[in-house]
């Protein structure tokens, strides 16, 4: 049967067995290697904030990544059946035509947090130099870019890394994922035995009680804030639980990628969000303040501590960049016009985004804001996963026809490759929560309670309001034909 070549070339083929060579292993490295990052690190930053105890902070995030960790498995379930990205999955419940929609759409969260990422893996390579030349590298910030020269180096040497296992590709990345994850687990408990050591325990912040216990300054307010917390940690890795079909394509087994994403996930995610909490404590005792940043934190350390703790968080970026920020819009990118861009091409054009946007700009002029845009923008993907999932188990029973997916007049090209189901699904399980996202980014001033409420579970609202859509209309379609 032909294979239309808008629709097909050799990157979203289905792998073959000879690529299946991922087994439970690989993916709990993968997981472990993707945890270990900056914004896991401060994660529990947050919730604490918000007054809850360290260890309130650090259950609400493990059970957030339990619970994502359900649709991660089911998603990842056809992936590892079929052997196919997460682009080509879409066209089931999107249409040939409207699955790019909703794989451009998580292509675009990546692109902003891979350049992110990769200024913040370039600035920790810019402190360890500086701190080795006491101070030298730096200077005058050169005309637009507002960055000094050596900057800008740093930066784009860490850019070049990406580019280099881009050209490479995913097995690379297996091959990078694997060696780097008991590394940045060693090191993780090495800073961890580090700040006990130095602070003779870890502070006052593990003793502190709960704001929301009897006599606290917020009593009885703790199931609010923890629903709100825990849809911000289900969101941190609800991108990954849409396209993580682009990693089980390469599992051995399905037992593989449930195994390796069980093991690999949750524990962690909690633990290294335990470290974070501890260390920062004893921070408070070490310097005199808290100290969540851990870049700032070993600039501060000083001597041979500052090259080994930032080399390791060099790694910890590089990793998780790769898997979480360049797989998915490599394969988004290559989906849009499989003739003329490969799964590497489309990594190329994430790393020439990654430089366009001035990463380092966005931060300075934005902040915080783009981080709630970013992470609000990624709980709005919910309800894709909700579709796909709906699609997936409950209308085609798991029984996808491989070649039609390729084909603009096979099954999946409803309504000249638009699944109108799958499309009215996604705007459905979105409204609800735009007005509450819009007032989170400030865009709007005045939104009724009700859907400020209704974004505290933005992606719980998102996915099972459009998968209830979905197999409604879905059920309708069916009947017509």
């Amino acid at each position: 049967m032909d294979r239309d070549p808008s629709l097909y070339n050799a990157d979203l083929a289905p792998t073959d067995a000879s690529a299946r060579t991922w087994d439970w292993k690989a993916f709990a490295a993968l997981w472990v290697a993707m945890v270990v990052c900056v914004p896991t690190y401060t994660l529990a930053s947050s919730q604490i904030a918000l007054g809850m105890s360290w260890w309130q902070a650090v259950l609400t995030i493990f059970l957030a990544n339990v619970i994502v960790l359900v649709p991660m498995i089911l998603v990842g379930h056809a992936g590892a059946k079929y052997g196919l990205p997460f682009p080509v999955l879409l066209r089931s419940a999107f249409g040939t035509h409207g699955a790019k929609i909703p794989a451009v759409a998580r292509g675009l969260v990546a692109c902003g947090w891979f350049g992110i990422n990769t200024w913040i893996g370039g600035s920790a390579i810019y402190v360890i130099l500086n701190t080795l030349t006491g101070g030298a590298l730096a200077g005058a910030p050169l005309p637009l870019l507002d960055i000094d020269f050596a900057q800008l180096v740093c930066f784009l040497a860490f850019w070049g890394l990406h580019v280099y296992f881009i050209r490479a590709g995913t097995e690379s990345i297996r091959w990078l994922e694997e060696l780097a994850a008991p590394l940045l687990l060693i090191m993780g408990l090495a800073l961890l035995a580090w700040a006990y050591a130095a602070a003779g325990g870890f502070g006052e912040m593990l003793s502190q009680p709960s704001a929301f216990a009897v006599g606290g300054a917020k009593e009885g307010q703790f199931w609010s804030t923890f629903f709100l917390s825990l849809t911000g940690a289900v969101g941190f890795w609800a991108t990954m639980a849409l396209n993580i079909p682009d990693f089980t394509r390469f599992a051995k087994s399905q037992r593989d990628q449930i195994l390796g994403q069980a093991i690999g996930l949750p524990l962690p995610m909690a633990l290294f969000t335990f470290i974070g909490v501890a260390v920062t404590s004893a921070t408070v005792v070490i310097y005199g303040e808290p100290i969540w940043d851990p870049v700032q934190l070993a600039g501060r350390m000083g001597g041979f501590g500052v090259i080994v703790a930032l080399a390791a968080l060099g790694i910890a970026t590089l990793t998780t960049n790769l898997a979480a920020n360049v797989v998915a819009p490599a394969y988004g990118f290559s989906n849009l016009a499989p003739g003329r861009i490969s799964f590497r091409m489309g990594g190329y054009i994430t790393a020439g985004i990654g430089i366009a946007m001035f990463p380092w700009k966005l931060l300075e002029s934005a902040g915080s804001y783009l981080f709630t845009w970013l992470v609000g923008y990624s709980a709005l993907l919910g309800p894709i996963a909700g579709i796909l999932i709906a699609d997936y188990f409950i209308v085609r029973k798991t029984n996808l026809e491989i070649e039609d997916l390729f084909r603009h007049d096979g099954r999946y090209s409803a309504g000249g490759g638009w699944n109108r189901a799958g499309l009215t699904a996604l705007i459905v399980g979105i409204v609800p929560n735009l007005p509450g996202f819009l007032a989170a980014v400030g865009a709007l001033s005045d939104v009724p309670a009700l859907f400020v409420t209704l974004y505290s579970y933005a992606w719980f609202v998102g996915f099972f309001v459009s998968a209830a859509v979905y197999l409604l209309l879905a059920q309708m379609q069916m009947r017509r034909t």
